[in-house]
């Protein structure tokens, strides 16, 4: 009869034994397959979001037509948080309804476009039907000089300026307010010529976005804000037969919006000279840069010499590469 309860304490004492070294196995295995997993990059871990870059863009578009592109890749970028888009240099006004109608029609994110200093211009506005279609706005549009620099105010040393119009409203904003204009984190500017000229020519020329306020560009290399500049040298980017086939054919909302903006432009094969300035605000390596110290004389002629550099300059980029970092991106999309 003494038997039935030591067996009992017996298979008792095995299973507590048996939960011990299981409990003990399933440690080392769980340890093991995390080890694994965390390895691999197959798991999801809590990880504090990165931060977007803030930026504010400058744009002349409606004229040629690399700035609607360079507009389609900051909005198709994660990277970037588009806090405001400025129309810059001739009628402004005009140019701000584009802007309107692009973002609503390519089903952009709806960030205030504002407009800048209007100035004279005798150069054609050649997607001006497209720009007209839209409606007047019910109130005026925000100067965009006032709320560029209340955005600076509010973000000190976080905002990126993509530069890709004349430098009108940028002159602007330095006469108005100097000491805040230097709280700009950066400007990347796609503007002037240092070793190559259009098409690739073996000598540098005046460039549009320079020559068109020579003035402003002045104020700008004077300023003291670390500059960044992305010269004919470095972005003659051909969108080719190819290419554009991709994107025409691609039938996204944002994609059909730039083919409407291409046949208005009229011309064959766009240069992305603006797009690159975009680009490189996202990813450095795309174009990179030497310190130069660089001089607008009046010719609108971007000068490097001697001194202490107040500009880096891209002097060299890979059109295979930008062509490759731009495509899937403005082709990620369907809707």
């Amino acid at each position: 009869m003494d038997s039935v309860p030591l067996q009992a304490c017996a298979l008792v004492g095995f299973l507590q034994n048996f939960e011990g070294l299981w409990m003990h196995v399933r440690h080392i295995l769980l340890s093991a397959t995390l080890g694994l997993l965390l390895a691999g990059g197959h798991i999801a871990v809590a990880q504090h979001p990165v931060a977007k870059q803030k930026v504010i863009i400058d744009t002349d578009i409606g004229d040629d037509i690399d700035d609607a592109f360079a507009v389609a890749l900051a909005f198709r970028s994660p990277e970037l948080q588009v806090l405001q888009i400025d129309a810059g240099y001739g009628d402004t006004h005009l140019r701000a309804k584009l802007l309107e109608h692009f973002l609503r029609d390519a089903g952009l994110p709806q960030v205030p476009v504002a407009q800048g200093v209007t100035t004279h211009t005798t150069n054609v506005f050649t997607q001006r039907a497209y720009a007209e279609e839209q409606a007047e706005p019910s109130h005026p549009y925000p100067d965009a000089i006032a709320t560029s620099l209340d955005l600076i105010r509010k973000s000190p040393g976080e905002i990126t300026l993509i530069a890709i119009a004349p430098l009108s409203n940028i002159g602007a904003m330095i006469d108005r307010d100097p000491a805040t204009f230097r709280k700009l984190k950066r400007v990347v500017l796609m503007g002037g010529s240092v070793r190559v000229g259009y098409d690739g020519k073996s000598a540098p020329e005046p460039e549009w976005n320079i020559k068109m306020d020579i003035d402003a560009a002045q104020k700008l290399f004077a300023s003291g804000v670390p500059i960044f500049v992305m010269p004919l040298d470095a972005t003659i980017l051909k969108l080719d037969a190819a290419k554009r086939q991709q994107v025409f054919s691609h039938g996204s909302r944002l994609t059909d919006q730039l083919a409407i903006l291409y046949k208005q432009w009229g011309s064959e094969t766009p240069t992305l000279f603006d797009a690159m300035a975009v680009a490189y605000a996202i990813d450095p390596a795309l174009c990179p840069t030497t310190p130069m110290r660089i001089r607008v004389d009046d010719r609108g002629m971007t000068i490097p010499g001697e001194g202490t550099p107040n500009a880096n300059v891209c002097l060299r980029s890979s059109s295979e590469g930008f062509f490759r970092f731009y495509l899937p991106r403005v082709l990620r999309a369907r809707k």
